[in-house]
């Protein structure tokens, strides 16, 4: 065979080669993402869930002196990194086909283990680090503050209560804030839980939430944790806890 010959043979095999490719490929959705290429997974044709970690809106000293800044750096990029890397690791080893939080969270009784803390931990993280803001916090305002007092008779009482949750959780875990079809009630979880699990023994969709796993706060306060906080509350972020109220 010339050297002619052979050249057009190889061009109209990979041609083919590629059409057949495109044939098949052909109403099945893919994900691209990070330069890998993911089948869409389920029946339905809707791509499987992947949890991300989102950026902070402050700098990791933003939060001085209530949160020193290497606390901040540590729990952001080692601890919910991890997270976000282990769940989306058991997504995809277990065949979890899951599409949104709300399902995901819905069905955590039938996760594993790894599944289960690392979701609820990436979620979790998410959630508290939007829920912080740089500065002096004022306190809600508006219809959430109206809520708060007609609720628990006023701001002062909410904050002893919430703050109780928090101290009184045994070990690691998270005090919430939660709208429960529109009535406010506080409530703790163990671990990465939260209130959208399945599991949870109070459930409803989270307002606020306090981490008091020990690496949110050690570094500055150690063993103190009514001491965090305490100091937790001058960098609430009340408009976007005000926001999640108003969905």
């Amino acid at each position: 065979m010339s050297e002619t010959m052979e050249s057009n043979t190889r061009r109209k095999f990979i041609k083919n080669t590629l059409t057949a490719s495109l044939a098949v490929a052909v109403g099945t959705p893919i994900l691209l993402d990070g330069g890998l290429a993911f089948a869409a997974g389920s029946d339905a044709g809707v791509a499987p869930l992947k949890f991300r970690q989102l950026p902070l809106k402050y700098a990791y000293g933003a939060l001085e002196p209530h949160i020193d800044a290497r606390t901040m750096e540590i729990h952001y990029t080692k601890h919910h990194a991890a997270y976000v890397k282990n769940v989306n690791e058991a997504i995809s080893a277990e065949n979890i086909s899951f599409s949104s939080e709300t399902e995901f969270f819905g069905n955590a009784s039938k996760l594993s283990a790894k599944a289960r803390n690392n979701g609820g931990g990436a979620w979790n993280h998410n959630f508290f680090f939007d829920s912080l803001k740089a500065g002096t916090a004022t306190g809600p305002e508006g219809h959430l503050e109206d809520e708060i007092v007609r609720t628990f008779g006023s701001f002062a009482t909410f904050k002893e209560q919430f703050s109780a949750a928090a101290s009184s959780r045994f070990g690691s875990g998270w005090a919430w804030l939660i709208s429960d079809q529109g009535t406010l009630k506080i409530t703790s979880t163990a671990n990465q839980d939260n209130p959208l699990f399945d599991t949870a023994e109070v459930k409803g969709t989270p307002l606020l939430g306090l981490d008091v796993w020990e690496h949110a706060y050690y570094l500055k306060y150690q063993n103190k944790r009514a001491d965090y906080i305490a100091n937790w509350w001058n960098v609430v972020d009340w408009d976007v806890v005000a926001k999640r109220f108003k969905k």
